[in-house]
């Protein structure tokens, strides 16, 4: 069931959990996904990066397999299609390709200029029924050619944009993209109560899931945050699960092989399975499981 983000983020910031937002690269990731929150009556929302939507056929090709798996599987939990970390063109173009909810990420940008030009989506995107993320101290790592340093967010700046339309926030409180290193010092959750307060009742977004000890998960939650990213997690154990199955010989097109284990049918299996197996350990830590209505 395709809905905007709103009111499931709503409903998980006044229940204390989170949605989780799993960035999809191929139809096996987006299967993978809607099957599991089917199957543990979850909401969830389906995200991906500009980088991922080019190399899937474009933002159009995203919103047409995401709705069509979703209305071929007979998906009925609440499932929003997210563009992750887009730009000002990006965003625009996602709303008119059929996207239910998009972020624009413009704190690389000035404070004001990223104030404005949110402003300006925000009333393009409530104009047709789209959710709308935004972000303002960014979060570190590279993710689409964009590096940056976990940045601790300003709650005033918070404020400030929060009271453009948004429906809800991502803060940097020290968080990152990718794998975290060995010497990250961890969550900021006196920032993240800090911004909390400042912006009242906004549901606000941790970006980097992969790799916060489950800890602090667990107390950002009780701190406000209402959507988690998850993205590495998904393509380590992914990768992982189609070596195994290539090292085991299992693709090899040989007469012993009389399985035909080179079918991607049967060599994509596996790091589905995997994705299926990670999506529900992240759901059941978010506190998202039968919260579906």
């Amino acid at each position: 069931m395709l809905v905007n983000a709103t009111k499931m983020l709503q409903d998980a910031k006044a229940g204390h959990y989170a949605i989780g937002h799993f960035n999809i690269n191929n139809l096996e990731w987006t299967k993978a996904i809607l099957t599991t929150a089917q199957e543990l009556n979850s909401p969830v929302i389906i995200g991906v990066s500009a980088g991922a939507a080019k190399y899937m056929g474009g933002f159009k090709t995203v919103a047409n397999l995401v709705k069509n798996l979703d209305e071929f599987l007979g998906i009925t939990v609440p499932v929003a299609i997210h563009l992750d970390h887009g730009t000002y063109e990006g965003a625009k173009a996602c709303i008119e390709a059929g996207f239910t909810s998009v972020m624009f990420d413009g704190s690389s940008l000035p404070l004001e200029e990223n104030l404005a030009k949110t402003r300006e989506l925000v009333e393009l995107a409530h104009s047709k029924g789209v959710s709308i993320e935004a972000e303002v101290g960014a979060i570190g790592g590279t993710e689409d050619g964009i590096t940056a340093d976990g940045e601790v967010a300003d709650p005033e700046e918070c404020k400030k944009i929060v009271d453009c339309g948004i429906d809800f926030l991502a803060a940097g409180i020290g968080n990152i993209h990718g794998i975290y290193p060995a010497n990250w010092t961890g969550l900021h959750i006196d920032a993240l109560h800090s911004i909390n307060d400042a912006t009242g009742n906004i549901p606000l977004v941790l970006h980097g899931g992969t790799g916060i000890p489950d800890a602090q998960i667990t107390a950002a939650i009780k701190e406000g945050i209402s959507k988690i990213n998850v993205n590495t997690d998904c393509q380590l154990v992914f990768a992982q699960a189609t070596i195994d199955y290539c090292a085991a010989g299992k693709a090899n097109p040989t007469d012993d092989n009389k399985s035909k284990g080179y079918d991607p049918r049967k060599l994509l299996k596996p790091g589905y399975d995997a994705i299926k197996a990670k999506v529900k350990e992240k759901m059941e830590l978010f506190g998202s499981v039968g919260k579906a209505c």
